[in-house]
């Protein structure tokens, strides 16, 4: 089984590893005697399928969570059973992946109209009348 990430990408099983660990917090005798928590590691370094321009992305949203091996590692204890949590690893990896496959737009340099400068530079001289006006001297008779 493979992770889909959308019609035409899918993470082979053998790049990603699973280890059920202790959950942190609260939850009495429990916390202590099962193992709920999910470390999912997705070898990047490892995975040809991403593009590189995606994989540079990637490797930006992942941040922290990015080791120097190029491993991203994602902790998941939101919930009280290793299913759930293994699930929610998963869909916050495959998220974390969609993010990155999308190439953003380009930015199209522009420049203010001949209008727009003049009604800039009309506001900027009725500020500096208001302030003017303001600073008559004070009369101390």
């Amino acid at each position: 089984m493979s992770l889909e990430i959308n019609e035409t990408l899918s993470i082979d099983d053998d790049l990603l590893q699973e280890r059920f660990i202790r959950s942190s917090g609260p939850g009495g005798q429990n916390v202590n005697k099962v193992s709920t928590a999910v470390e999912l590691r997705f070898d990047l370094a490892g995975c040809a399928a991403i593009a590189p321009r995606a994989r540079a992305r990637l490797e930006r949203i992942a941040g922290s969570r990015l080791t120097d091996e190029g491993v991203i590692i994602i902790r998941a204890e939101r919930f009280r059973t290793q299913e759930r949590n293994r699930a929610d690893a998963r869909d916050r990896l495959a998220e974390m992946i969609r993010e990155a496959l999308v190439e953003p737009k380009r930015r199209i340099a522009t420049r203010p109209s001949r209008a727009a400068k003049e009604r800039r530079l009309k506001a900027k001289t009725h500020r500096s009348d208001v302030k003017r006006m303001r600073q008559g001297k004070p009369d101390l008779s």
